[in-house]
């Protein structure tokens, strides 16, 4: 059964703005530009320069919106903090306060406004967390959280209320008892390590840590999420890889949300990272206004391969207090789905996953490609709308010869 191509399922059709946003182009300097290339490109500096006040946001970004300037003095006092890289914020588009760029890092007054079904710890992190700094909610991996500070921090975070301690949490690790923990359950074979940031640390500490989790037996393989390279690719020093490399299988996570902030200079932290042999995968989240549209997402996951990043995750916002002002629709996720499965590659592909509020874990979200299951056979549909029948069930086994009775003739 083959029915004709539905209308509904077509792609969008490629722009010139399509184009543009594939575009690899350097960050720029913006109101740094007189800054030498010794300090720009040290990451301490970019470190030790970041937007973090009031005020230096309304010198920087003159057109800031009197929401933006209540959410900088209220929530990024109280929630979470504000801090901006200089090479993050010369991607901001100084005359569009819908720029995606923008959105993202810059303080909103909706922030402190919360939704009766929004919450602290949307995941239940705290209440999977067997000691302090470790949530162990699967079977066979767990989350080390290794630090507090971000490079700059996003306004949609899962942490927030852990993250830059603005909200008062008073996180602090305790590495001996985290992979003490890890060290005494055998069924643990992967640590992915997180907070925060765990590239904020220097390389010595890094290393120290990665070599305590890789002396232990069991553990199979470590991942680090990060959103360094994206926020502060001067950190992907050849130093930092060439460390990195000794602790293989390693796979490192990044997370980005929208094709700009995939620069020159991104794309070559990323390149050295995969010339370490470093497997990269991105995690983005699914935001309004920012890349909830099927040109954006696909233009950022095209861009991601380029830059040798696998797209691994599209996630639904989770319910942050706060953040509903950023929050998308699940049918825009699933509309977004249906544009990318089929017509781009499937290495660009990402899975759409909900982390089911309260601590119940990554749940997949698809389109339904399922249409029917009946005795003997499935209907599907692929990614144009044409239905197909699969015959499906128990089917008789082909018989083994008896090899006990099988002769041969001999010469």
């Amino acid at each position: 059964m083959d029915s004709a191509p539905s209308t509904a399922h077509r792609a969008f059709t490629p722009s010139e703005a399509f184009t543009a946003l594939k575009t690899f182009r350097p960050s720029g300097r913006g109101p740094w530009a007189g800054v030498p290339d010794s300090d720009w490109n040290d990451w301490r500096w970019q470190l030790r320069n970041r937007v973090t006040t009031v005020e230096q946001l309304t010198r920087f970004l003159p057109t800031l919106t009197p929401e933006e300037r209540a959410g900088a003095i209220l929530a990024g006092q109280s929630k979470l903090a504000l801090a901006i890289t200089p090479h993050f914020f010369t991607l901001i588009d100084p005359t569009d306060p819908l720029c995606p760029i923008r959105r993202q890092v810059v303080p909103r007054l909706e922030e402190t406004h919360q939704a009766p079904w929004e919450m602290s710890d949307p995941c239940g992190e705290d209440s999977h967390s067997p000691v302090p700094g470790l949530v162990h909610r699967y079977p066979d991996r767990v989350l080390f959280l290794v630090t507090d500070r971000c490079a700059s921090y996003c306004r949609y975070c899962t942490r927030s209320r852990l993250v830059s301690n603005a909200s008062g949490y008073d996180f602090h690790p305790e590495f001996d008892r985290q992979i003490a923990y890890i060290a005494d359950h055998p069924e643990i074979r992967d640590v992915l390590l997180s907070g925060g940031d765990p590239l904020l640390f220097n390389d010595e500490k890094l290393e120290y840590l990665l070599t305590r989790l890789r002396a232990i037996p069991h553990i199979e393989f470590l991942r680090i999420g990060t959103r360094i390279p994206i926020f502060l690719p001067q950190r992907i020093t050849p130093e930092l890889c060439a460390m990195l490399r000794q602790f293989h299988p390693l796979f490192v996570s990044v997370h980005t949300n929208h094709p700009t902030e995939l620069t020159t200079e991104v794309r070559d932290a990323l390149g050295r990272l995969a010339d370490a042999g470093i497997q990269l995968g991105n995690q983005s989240v699914l935001l309004g206004h920012v890349n909830d549209t099927p040109e954006i997402m696909t233009a950022l996951v095209q861009k991601l391969l380029l830059c040798r990043v696998r797209p691994y995750y599209l996630y639904q916002c989770d319910l942050i207090s706060g953040s509903a002002h950023l929050r998308a629709s699940v049918a825009r996720g699933l509309e977004i789905m249906e544009a990318l499965r089929g017509h781009t590659t499937g290495y660009a592909v990402p899975q759409y996953v909900i982390d089911a509020p309260g601590g119940g874990g990554k749940v997949p979200v698809n389109p339904d490609y399922v249409l029917a299951r009946q005795p003997g056979r499935v209907l599907i549909r692929n990614f144009e709308g044409r239905i197909f029948e699969y015959p499906d069930g128990d089917h008789p086994r082909i018989a083994k010869p008896d090899t006990h009775r099988v002769s041969f003739d001999r010469d």
